[in-house]
């Protein structure tokens, strides 16, 4: 980080073990670091916390069983021998830690490539209790050395293993250290790490491994959205939590999922001057205000995949920019993209500070095992929160549950893979997942046709025609062969056949379409489509050609009057603002990933819905429209540092807990919030988790239900951890105290959950339960009243569910709601299944 650099080789660029790229200190940033530091108390201060010992410890020995089994499969070679599975293979006994292990890599030719080894402790128990030294001991073929403490991170080799031959042993050491890529060392211990199939499989025996997998890359989830939700700066509410936030302002949030411009050009002001290539470094006078420290990770990328792109936290596509400046960027009045959506432009928490974690390229994507690095360092920095808009993360687990362990809110974008059912990705109980909506702005296009009529399309056309009619001609579905079939050089085409709408959705459907009209000569294109969010292809894909959306219905008029017209004409006017009430919003857009989660159906995911459609923001050298859940998670994220500049005291939990409780189902008017799909449908808690983020009703949200660290801990055990590792009788997620209910497999027999909340809103208040069962569901809570004074601050409650039919059934949805005088409504989302036979599939 600019703020924070604690080794010389460093200062070059490159730790010792191919870990992060550095730019130098930046004294402003670490006065900040030091007040966010002394908010989170004392477990936090010191990089430690108090569950867990010094996580560099376990690295040495890690490192070692890369080594020996390394130096196995060296000996094996010379001496022609095949893979020993005696009990003298070398292996890595540890009882204070259970390791994972996962392989990054992939095959060539046939061949095994090179892999890079995860490696990382679930949950480190301690030996003794009453003790404060920890015994690692790692077994070799030739004897057996102890290395106690923290002895080991001071040792010059990897780690004192005894071996047979000290030129073999040496050769060894050498190789295994020279593979390790990156070093996971602060807020959890593993490396990444190059090996062959051979090892991988070698280590992937050990008994303390739980997984081996290849690393992928992993994709991105690509300003008026402030003011929509209630944060408007020029005059904010008195009581709204930007002014009660105060902006932001001693917050650092942690931007770990693309790539970043410096922020002069584009969190504080518009450039003066063209950023050209000569100009790709990014170092210490880049720091400044807004960004306080940046890192950029390159460690096991092929250089020929990264050598166009900027060797620095430059940014060189805009997506990490985009994101950020959502965020926490700077106000910039007159920001608009080519007159549209003008205005001021600014981040969600103006005054916050950024630390940015360079992870992607743009043609080498986002390796896991940068991303896990960065998350690592994160943690290290003193991050408050930690904003991922990153897809299917191999295993976003290991670093972002020691990150919220140490305080730090961390946010997912839930993915672009929607409106299919159990796509959501990021599903994590201690994370807060986030689903995209739209807001209340629309760009329509009018249409005339020849013959005076309008029609209103959508578009984004701000580059200016001639203004007169063109030829209109009817292109079917735009496909090659249709198009080759009619005369449509230099007339707009329709693309218009409902016939295919099944089985050709819109989002690859247009580009295609698109592309054809284009090579056949066409000046543009009026497609007709269903609802699918994909305005934002136009920029992209149209290339100056004119390109407007259009729904069936309008496009059945504009082909009824192709057929019946012997030299239709249209004429296309400059796309319009249109923002405001009259625009139906929010909706859950079609692209956005849907519940419930495949690898947790006992939980609601996503957790919530925040604006995610063509979101303006900094994009290189100017200002963008984006969609995606990318979009919506930092919008997210910039709420949540404004929670925690207001309520430093609030744990991650807390802080979700907040955000979903307070979040609203209506819109302004009082219409349930929709979600776009096939067809537009009501939404439920699998589109929008609780609903739609409120920021300023987050602030004062009356009760929170709120999570030990500790917990999620024992919940991962049983569930990723080795099998000794549990201690629960009952390790269902949905006993963990989160703020919803997620029951995927109700019997016969009725099942009790728990739920505690703690009362942060006026010392004397009662709050009653207000049921909605989900159909076909009794439920019932005791107690139904809960009344706080000044020595009663928490209650526990049961929630019991009965089912009243036993079918091989579905997910339905209600909810809870404690109300209090009519200033709070706590709401937490229920869903239900009731099943009669396990693992039954639903294919009917």
């Amino acid at each position: 980080m600019c703020h924070h650099i604690d080794d010389s080789c460093l200062r070059q660029g490159r730790d010792p073990h191919g870990s992060s790229h550095v730019v130098g200190e930046n004294k402003e940033s670490s006065t900040v670091r030091e007040k966010t530091r002394a908010v989170k108390g004392n477990a936090v201060a010191d990089g430690t916390h108090p569950m867990f010992p010094n996580p560099e410890t376990n690295i040495p020995l890690l490192r070692c069983a890369l080594l020996e089994v390394t130096k196995h499969l060296q000996q094996c070679h010379v001496g022609g021998c095949k893979v020993r599975t005696t009990t003298k293979k070398p292996r890595l006994v540890s009882t204070a830690i259970g390791a994972t292990l996962l392989l990054h890599g992939h095959m060539q030719d046939g061949f095994p490539a090179s892999f890079i080894l995860y490696a990382s402790t679930t949950l480190p128990l301690k030996l003794h209790p009453n003790s404060s030294t920890w015994t690692y001991t790692i077994i070799d073929q030739a004897a057996v050395h102890s290395v106690h403490g923290r002895e080991a991170t001071r040792r010059s080799r990897p780690c004192d293993c005894v071996a047979p031959s000290y030129a073999v042993f040496r050769t060894g050491e050498e190789e295994a250290v020279s593979s390790i890529v990156y070093s996971y060392k602060h807020g959890f211990s593993g490396f990444a790490a190059m090996l062959t199939e051979s090892q991988a499989h070698q280590i992937a025996e050990l008994p303390e491994v739980i997984s081996v997998n290849p690393s992928r890359s992993v994709p991105l989830h690509t300003t008026r959205s402030w003011d929509y939700l209630g944060l408007g700066y020029e005059n904010p509410e008195p009581t709204g939590l930007l002014a009660r936030g105060n902006f932001g302002d001693g917050i650092i949030i942690g931007v770990a999922f693309g790539r970043n411009r410096e922020a002069s050009t584009t969190m504080v002001t518009a450039p003066s001057h063209p950023v050209g290539k000569e100009r790709q470094n990014f170092t210490v006078n880049h720091c400044n205000r807004k960004i306080i420290g940046a890192r950029w990770y390159a460690g096991g990328v092929d250089p020929s995949l990264i050598e166009g792109d900027y060797q620095s936290p430059r940014d060189s596509e805009g997506h990490g920019t985009h994101t950020a400046s959502t965020a926490a960027g700077s106000l910039v009045s007159d920001a608009s993209f080519h007159g549209l959506g003008a205005g001021t432009a600014r981040g969600g928490a103006p005054s916050a500070r950024l630390a940015i974690y360079k992870v992607c390229w743009a043609e080498a994507g986002c390796r896991d095992a940068a991303v896990l690095k960065a998350i690592d360092d994160a943690i290290h920095d003193g991050v408050d929160i930690l904003s991922v808009s990153l897809g299917r993360l191999l295993h976003p687990i290991f670093p972002s549950i020691h990150a919220v362990a140490k305080g730090i809110t961390v946010i997912f974008s839930g993915g672009n893979d929607g409106p299919v059912t159990q796509t959501i990705a990021n599903d994590l109980p201690w994370a807060i997942t986030v689903a995209a909506s739209t807001i209340d702005r629309s760009f329509p296009t009018l249409l005339t046709l020849g013959d005076n009529r309008t029609v209103v399309g959508q578009s984004i056309l701000y580059e200016s025609t001639d203004g007169g009619f063109k030829e209109l001609a009817d292109g079917g579905s735009c496909s090659s062969d249709d198009l080759n079939s009619s005369d449509v050089v230099g007339k707009i085409v329709l693309c218009y056949q409902l016939a295919i709408a099944s089985s050709s959705p819109p989002e690859p459907h247009f580009p295609l379409a698109a592309i054809n009209v284009q090579e056949a000569g066409g000046k543009g294109i009026i497609f007709a489509q269903y609802s699918a969010n994909i305005l934002d292809f136009i920029d992209g894909i149209c290339n100056g050609t004119v390109c407007v959306f259009v729904d069936y219905e309008i496009g059945k008029q504009i082909k009824d009057y192709v057929t019946n017209t012997r030299s239709p004409l249209v004429k296309v006017s400059l796309t319009q603002d249109m923002v405001g009430s009259g625009v139906m919003s929010p909706r859950v857009t079609a692209f956005s990933s849907r519940g419930p989660s495949i690898l947790f159906p006992d939980l609601v995911k996503p957790d919530i819905i925040a604006p995610g459609f063509l979101i303006l923001a900094a994009v290189k050298d100017s200002y963008k429209f984006e969609s995606g859940t990318s979009m919506s998670c930092p919008h997210v994220s910039g709420v949540a540092a404004l929670l925690k500049a207001a309520h430093p005291q609030w744990s991650p939990a807390a802080i979700k807990s907040a955000l979903v409780t307070t979040a609203h189902t209506a819109n302004a008017y009082g219409y349930p919030i929709e979600a776009e799909g096939v067809p537009r449908k009501l939404a439920d808690p699998f589109d929008f988790g609780g609903g739609h983020i409120d920021p300023n009703k987050a602030a004062d949200p009356g009760l929170i239900y709120d999570v030990d660290p500790e917990d999620y801990f024992k919940f991962f055990n049983c569930t990723y951890g080795p099998s000794f590792t549990c201690g629960l009788v009952d390790s269902r997620l949905y006993r963990l105290n989160l703020p919803s209910i997620s029951i995927p497999d109700l019997k016969k027999t009725p099942l009790t959950v728990w739920r505690t909340v703690t009362n942060v809103g006026d010392t004397d208040s009662i709050y009653r339960a207000m049921v909605v069962s989900p159909p076909c569901v009794n439920m019932v809570v005791e107690p139904s009243l809960l009344q706080f004074n000044a020595s009663t601050t928490t209650h526990t409650f049961a929630v019991t569910f009965t089912s009243r039919h036993m079918v091989q059934g579905d997910f339905n949805f209600g909810s809870l709601t404690w109300l209090d005088d009519g200033k709070h409504a706590v709401r937490i989302p229920i869903a239900v299944r009731v099943i009669i036979h396990d693992s039954f599939s639903d294919t009917s």
